[in-house]
């Protein structure tokens, strides 16, 4: 995740220039990135060795995440309400292997075990989910105080173990009520329950939790719930509806996420009125970030790469630190993209003490008004040609438990990634405060179900949904107790 110093404007020329947001972020973000990169694709492919704590700053952060639906289980358990993704996951044909979550890795019931997974790899950190509907289950109304006990538990012994606890707010699990109530992120009264239930939270666990993200992956959000319909609530218009019941594809994206935005910045002006002076926290949000690259050094395909950037990453952290979304944007969604009002932008404007990073992969983008499927599904009207560094592994039932623990794959990936990461502070200057692997095991990985594993640890699901260490737990045990 990153960690950003303030808002704050840039030059309106700098503004237009094609990668300003390069500039921008390089050089006044602090980034505590789940994963993030500041350099070309080739350059990270090239590795680093040699690394070791002292390779990064004094009080860099190293740790594990995960997410409540993902991990916890127990989904009918301690008066926890349905969400979407019960909903979804539960819906024929949503899920690739038909799988749900009701069980997931059962960290509900595992938690002090899995703490010490965290503690024996040598991790400073946690960054996990609050479950909304375990707190509120019908998303407003009397506050359950077994979910709050729940996770006083959790936070208590990630302490009691010398780990600091970074909680995300929003990971995805909108409680099913108010998808029922008013359609969810898709009506402004959102916006205020969901400003009560993250107080409520700043009440109960701000005493000891210091970093707080608001919510994880807004663009997913956005684009793969209400575009193209494959995640939960799975609105579309896309396809003459194929995949869908309903949904505008046109029009709900860009609602949803202007929602989410408003409900960040009155979530960040609720902590700083009343906790951050007595709770000295930090609130900040997470964005999945693609990098891209022009295909070539053509006009044209500078200006799809810029307009590509600005309908992922702009889309978002434009208004927090502008006011107003992206100029592509407004000339090309025009009467579909929300406006801001004036106390609205001002509310969300600086909305933040930190940003975090989720990146993935680095695209290579040309211009391509001609793609007709293209200019249906996507307003950015860009091509992109896709570089990808997956870390996942495919879940091969048929493979034993020694071979799968055996991830170089994996290592290889951090180990670049880290070097890289390391000469960007070191030698650029970049600001980047800590490095969260995803995931800590492995999980159920939303419409991909069981099918992927992304853990440092295997989690047998034959067996008692048993955890093995993968020899990624040893790779970073040595780095994390090197000097």
């Amino acid at each position: 995740m990153a960690r950003h110093g303030g808002g704050g404007m840039a030059r309106e020329r700098e503004r237009e220039s094609p990668f300003y947001r390069k500039k921008e972020m390089a050089s006044r973000g602090s980034f505590l990135a789940l994963v993030l990169v500041l350099c070309g694709i080739q350059e990270c492919l090239s590795g680093s060795s040699g690394l070791s704590r002292a390779s990064f700053p004094n009080g860099f952060v190293f740790g594990t995440a995960s997410s409540s639906y993902q991990y916890e289980g127990a989904v009918n358990e301690d008066g926890r309400g349905p969400t979407v993704w019960d909903k979804f996951a539960h819906s024929f044909g949503k899920v690739i292997d038909f799988s749900n979550a009701d069980v997931a890795v059962d960290q509900y019931h595992r938690f002090e075990e899995d703490v010490q997974l965290m503690a024996d790899l040598g991790m400073d950190a946690y960054r996990f989910s609050i479950a909304w509907s375990r707190i509120f289950p019908n998303g407003t109304g009397n506050i359950n105080q077994a979910g709050i006990d729940h996770y006083n538990k959790l936070i208590n012994s990630l302490l009691a173990k010398g780990i600091q606890p970074y909680v995300t707010l929003f990971h995805w699990d909108l409680p099913q009520a108010l998808e029922d109530r008013y359609k969810g992120w898709l009506s402004s009264e959102i916006i205020n329950d969901y400003a009560t239930y993250a107080e409520a939270c700043f009440n109960a666990f701000g005493d000891r939790v210091k970093y707080w993200i608001t919510f994880n992956e807004p663009h997913t959000v956005s684009i793969q719930g209400y575009d193209v319909g494959l995640q939960a609530p799975g609105r579309c218009s896309v396809l003459l509806r194929v995949f869908c019941r309903g949904g505008n594809s046109a029009t709900e994206p860009y609602i949803v996420a202007h929602n989410i935005l408003l409900s960040h910045a009155a979530a960040v002006d609720i902590y700083k009125r009343k906790y951050k002076a007595v709770q000295h926290g930090s609130v900040g949000i997470a964005f999945d970030v693609m990098w891209f690259e022009p295909m070539s050094s053509s006009r044209e395909d500078i200006a799809a790469t810029q307009r590509a950037m600005d309908f992922q990453l702009g889309w978002f952290i434009d208004p927090i630190f502008f006011g107003d979304y992206p100029r592509s944007m407004r000339e090309r969604v025009g009467s579909r993209l929300p406006k801001f009002s004036a106390g609205d932008a001002a509310m969300v404007k600086g909305s933040l003490d930190f940003v975090g990073i989720n990146h993935y992969t680095t695209y290579y983008t040309k211009a391509n008004s001609t793609n007709i499927v293209g200019i249906l599904l996507n307003d950015s009207i860009a091509d992109s040609g896709a570089l990808s560094l997956r870390m996942d592994d495919a879940n091969n039932p048929f493979i034993s438990i020694n071979n799968a623990l055996k991830d170089e794959k994996r290592i290889s990936y951090h180990r670049d990634y880290l070097g890289n990461l390391s000469a960007a502070i070191r030698e650029d200057g970049c600001d980047v405060r800590g490095y969260f692997v995803w995931s800590l095991m492995d999980n159920w990985e939303w419409a991909a179900g069981y099918t992927s594993r992304f853990g440092l640890y295997f989690v047998d699901y034959r067996d008692n949904l048993k955890r093995y260490p993968k020899n990624s737990v040893q790779w970073f045990r040595n780095l994390l107790s090197s000097a």
